[in-house]
Order: structure tokens, then sequence, then C-alpha cells
């Protein structure tokens, strides 16, 4: 569509289209002929404004130096490849040829008079020069207008946030591409408002809502430099009212390693809707813990897990053991890590292994046969809708995937494991919550029955990005026109991205000494209306409201979920400890002995076995879990079996009355 409009736009002149068509030899002999007559007029006009004679004619003497002095101008721009330089693309480098060879043909012409003895006054080679260079260049920037104005009109209007390197090289690369014209620049400097930068007004981001749609911008792109200190939620708090989609350019850090280019142009990241400062990790530490070790992954091809090995694998583990029940998913995180490993020149040991977490023998086999030194079981159901209806594959997953994945760890003489929580284990009132706080008391208890393993839980709000976050489920609803469906008008939650789950994790099994369920300072949780609303706005709609029916995507609020609440929290108690990571805290829960954890499990175990869901939600709530179900059971095979139960029944009763009658 958009070439079809170039095309369109190219061809209203004809001329300048049978010009473009010309074989590229006839192009030069154009260019050659345009100069010579350009240098010509160029060495009259130098002689008629010396001599103050708008009439000038040369005598023969004169004409013949001419003629030399431009023939020799030709061939030194032929020997400079003036003439190879396509003009629509033509470059600094352009210039400064036209520049050697005007300086080349002015003091040949001044050589020439001396030799010849023809009338050549001082000051005539400087005109000349001066507007020689102006003919043979002005006549190429004139082309090159005439033949790229149709397309940079076609392009769409974009502002480039960010005076600094990386918006001039995002500048100069959108002009020479086919999609994007850059019209403006914002700086986040006042000192900068009303300036220049490569021909293109600089305006200050205080004054953005006035100038953006003067200058008929239809889309901005943030290029921002690395080492630039702002705050990026006031940033984008500034744009989001302007309904202009708000898009980002690659980090410096990712253009200098090639693994993107400076026009790779694409949605804003994930951490900018976050609103916040990323949590760092302190590298130092968590490189201790994994540098030549053999490291275990469970669940590695999950969201989580396949980030854990991306930042695992470039901290040099000796042996990296992925471990995953999908087929798939194991062979897509096991050419990604073969290629890192590749070019990065790691030298990590990977084996990717199928196998499931409740399978205790195959665990403990595979922990034993490469020497697993660290366990990060990131292997869990953890979709709340999908594990209340489906009851007793979530409780086998979640909880005796855990524990059997934990004793094989005992078993096999592993040093640390490290469990992947959620905050959703803290006053559960969904079976996924309360199979993760009943994971995390199996773990404690496990750290007090024995010394050798070290045990320790990572507890995290809801991971924008995974395969469960309502970002690309919101990004994708609104591409395709809404309406962006929230559960609750009140519902909250905290975030954070997937690389700092997996840094936090990473942390977490560096500095556990047992026992320990370390939670993120994620700062304020996030309304997830105003999240939906905020991504609208930076995609460039509006919403469409009973204010504003003309809007573009409605939000609908469709109901919580069956075990949904409105509020998720990340600490039991109150009183959380400080570690050594000034956002990691160390929250005090309260746990039990393995005995008691012993007998939960051997119940559970029981009411999974004879696949009786009410019985296993009576375990959950009696097991200390502090699960308080906010709704029905909801499990879809038993609330089926139990209407089929109820039919029979009904119809058992008819025909004892029919045969009594």
């Amino acid at each position: 569509m958009k070439h079809d409009k170039l095309a369109k736009h190219g061809s209203r002149n004809p001329a300048i289209r049978a010009f473009l068509q010309l074989p590229r030899f006839h192009k030069r002999v154009v260019s050659v002929l345009s100069d010579a007559f350009f240098l010509f007029f160029a060495i009259w006009a130098a002689y008629a404004l010396r001599l103050e004679q708008h009439l000038w004619l040369p005598n023969q003497e004169q004409m013949t130096v001419a003629a030399i002095t431009v023939a020799f101008t030709i061939f030194i721009f032929i020997r400079l490849g003036l003439y190879r330089a396509v003009i629509r693309y033509l470059g600094d480098r352009a210039f400064l040829t036209i520049i050697y060879g005007v300086i080349a043909s002015s003091i040949s012409l001044i050589v020439l008079g001396y030799l010849l003895q023809v009338l050549v006054p001082r000051s005539v080679p400087i005109i000349y020069g001066a507007l020689a260079f102006l003919f043979v260049s002005g006549t190429r920037l004139g082309v090159r207008m005439i033949v790229n104005h149709p397309k940079q009109r076609a392009k769409e209007v974009v502002a480039i946030v960010g005076a600094g390197e990386t918006g001039m090289q995002l500048a100069s690369a959108l002009v020479q591409g086919t999609e994007y014209r850059p019209v403006v620049f914002v700086t986040l400097d006042r000192a900068n408002h009303k300036s220049m930068i490569n021909g293109l007004p600089v305006v200050s981001i205080n004054h953005i809502a006035k100038h953006l749609p003067k200058h008929g911008v239809q889309r901005i792109l943030l290029a921002l430099d690395e080492n630039t200190q702002i705050d990026r939620k006031k940033l984008l708090k500034q744009l989001e009212p302007l309904s202009i989609p708000v898009q980002t350019v690659p980090s410096m850090s990712e253009l200098v390693a090639g693994q993107a280019r400076i026009n790779d142009i694409r949605d804003l990241e994930i951490e900018d809707l976050l609103g916040r400062d990323p949590v760092r990790p302190d590298s130092a530490v968590v490189a201790k813990s994994l540098y030549q070790k053999s490291v275990m992954v469970t669940g590695a091809g999950g969201s989580i897990g396949s980030e854990l090995c991306r930042q695992i694998i470039r901290h040099c583990p000796r042996t990296l053991v992925l471990f995953e029940q999908s087929e798939f998913s194991l062979y897509a995180i096991e050419r990604e890590l073969s290629s890192i490993n590749q070019i990065e020149g790691l030298e990590v040991e990977l084996h990717p292994l199928l196998g499931n977490v409740n399978h205790r023998r195959r665990c403990e086999t595979v922990m034993r046969a490469f020497g697993v030194q660290t366990v990060y079981h990131a292997a869990a159901y953890k979709h709340v809708p999908l594990v209340e209806h489906n009851v007793i594959e979530g409780i086998q997953n979640n909880v005796f995937g855990t524990w059997h994945t934990a004793e094989a760890a005992i078993a096999a003489g592993v040093e640390r494991f490290v469990l992947i929580s959620t905050d959703k284990a803290v006053r559960p009132t969904n079976v996924m919550g309360a199979s993760k706080r009943l994971a995390e008391l199996v773990l404690q208890a496990l750290a007090q029955r024995q010394q050798k393993t070290v045990f320790s839980m990572v507890r995290f709000g809801n991971v924008l990005g995974s395969s469960g976050s309502v970002v690309p489920l919101f990004r994708d609803q609104i591409r395709d026109g809404g309406p962006v469906t929230v559960t609750h008008p009140d519902i909250i939650r905290y975030f954070m991205t997937i690389p700092e789950a997996s840094q936090l994790v990473l942390q977490a099994g560096s500095i556990g000494v047992g026992g320990e369920v370390f939670v993120l300072d994620m700062g304020e949780p996030v309304k997830i209306a105003d999240l939906a609303r905020k991504m609208i706005h930076l995609m460039g709609l509006e919403e469409k409201t009973e204010d504003d029916p003309d809007g573009d995507i409605e939000v609908v609020f469709t109901g919580l979920r069956p075990g949904e609440k409105l509020y998720e929290e990340l600490l039991i108690g109150d009183d959380p400890q400080g570690t050594s990571h000034p956002r990691i805290m160390m929250a005090r829960e309260v746990s039990l002995p393995w005995e008691q954890v012993e007998d939960f499990l051997n119940l559970l175990q029981r009411a999974s076995q004879t696949f009786d869901c009410s019985a296993v939600i009576e375990v959950l709530k009696n097991s200390k879990t502090g699960y308080a179900p906010n709704g029905d059971l909801e499990d879809l095979v038993w609330c089926n079996s139990q209407t089929s139960v109820t039919k029979a029944e009904h119809q058992d009763d008819k025909k004892v009355r029919r045969l009594s009658v």
C-alpha cells in the first residue's frame, strides 16, 4: 500500500519519472553536461562580476582557458568518483569531493592564465570557485530534493524524543528509510528549546502539546541515551494525553552488540509501563554462586524458567541442565541457549532433558548424573482460572512436584534449592495460591528436617510479559480493535518484569541460608484499569466512554474470575526483615514441623488419588495455608461428574416410584 502510494507520487511528473528510468550511463552523461554548462557559466559570471560588465564577452584566448579549465575539472570529478555517487542518496562525502574538485579547478584557472599569458584578474578564480561550488552542488541538491520530496511526503511524520546521540542516529537512519520522516526533536533540556539539529527544530518536552499538532506528528519515537537520567514514568505521563502512538528504539548496548539496528522501531518496553526503576542485582554475589557450578532449572521452557536460563548461562556455570515437560518448549530454549553459548564463547555444557517434576526418581537420577549443586524450581501451573478448573492436576504439579523435586535434591546432595513462588500464596483465595503456599510450607519444613540442602523461596507479583500477563493480552485486544477486558474497576496488582523476577531469584539463591521467604520491594501496586487506559493512549487511540462515544477502544469489565482477589499482598505478616540487597526483604512467615506437613501431604495424596476435589479443598483449608475460597468449587470434571451423579440418582428415584406404583 505504502509502496503504491510512493509510486503514485513519483509518477505525477513525467520528466522526473523519465529521468529516473534512464540507464546509469545516460544519467552520468547528463551530469557531466550539466556540470560543464554551469562551470562555463561560473567562469563567465566571475569575469562579469569582476569587470562589472553585464554583457562581457570573452576573447578567443579566454575561451581556450575556460574550455581547458572545464575539461580539467570534469576529469578531476571523474577521478574523485563524483559521478559514481547516486544523487538521491548524496551525502557529506560527495560535497567534500566537489570542494576538492573546485579548488583544483580554481588553481588550474590561475596556472593556465599564467602559462598562456591570458588576463585572469586575481579575484576571478576566487569568485569562480565560489560560484562553481554553488552551481555543481546546488544542482545535485535540487535534483535530490525533487526526486526525494514525493517519497518524503508519503512517509509517516514522527517526532523523536531525545536530542542526543541516539536521537541523531535515528533521524539519519529514518531519512534514508522508506517509512518514517522525522520533523521535530523533543528535548528534555529546557536550554535547547527552539534550537535546530540537522535542520530539524528542537522543542522542549514542556511545550510538546502545542508543537506536535503543529508539525502534524503521527507517531512519537523514544530515542533516549542510556546515560540519560530521566523519570520515565513522568515522561510517559506527559505523552499519554496526546493520544499519539509512542514507540521506542533499541538501546545502545543492543546496537553495539549487533542485536538490533537503530531503526528497529518497536512497542514500548514493558519496563516503561511499569513506572518504576528496575531492581538491579548484586552481580558479584550472583556470579560467585553460579560460576563454574552445575545448575538445574525445572520448567526451563516457561516464561520465568527460560529467562532464568538466559541469565544463568551468562554467569558461566560449568553445566546447565534444562528440565522441562513440554518437548517444544525445551527444544526452543535449548536452541536459543546454544546460540548464545556459541556466539559469546561461554563454553557452558547444556543438557536438555524431558521430565516431570512429579517423578522423584527421575529428578534424583538427573541431579546425581550431572552433579547438580543448585536447583531453581520454576515448574508450576500458575494460571488462576485454569487451576481452579483443574484442581487435582494443579495440586499434583505445584505441591507434590515441589515436594518430590525437593526430596530428590536432598537425596542427591544438592547444595541450594530455590522455589519460585507468588504473591497469591499470601492469604490465598484460589487453589493456585493455596498450592504455592503449601509448597512453601513443605520447603520450610524440609529446611528444618535436614541441614545439607539450603532451601529458600522467592515471592513476587505479576510478571509483565509472561505467558499469563495482561500486557500482551491488552496489546492484542487493542490491535484487534477492542474491547479491552478488565475483570473489575478496582482490581490492583504488583508488577515486575521477567528479567527482574529472574534476577531476584538468582539473588535470593545466593544469599539464602535456609527456609527464608524472600519478597521484592515492588513499590506501589498498579491499577489494572489504569494500565489498560495507559496502553490505549500510548498506542495512539482514545478510550470509548459514555462521555466520548466516538472513542476507539472500550474498556469492558467482565467480573472477577473464580478464585481472583481485588488486592494481592506480598507479606502475611507486617514485619519484614531487610537483607543485603536494598530492594529484597525477608518475610517472617509461620512454618510447621515436618511431621505435621507430612500428615497434610498424606491426606492430600489420598484425596487426589480418589479424585475427590471437595476433600482436596478441605485439606487445603485445614493445612495452615490461610486458604479462604471466595467462591464454589469450580473443577470442571468434578462439577460435571456431580451433575451426572445427581441426574442418575434422580432417574433412579423416578424408576423406583414407577415400580412402586
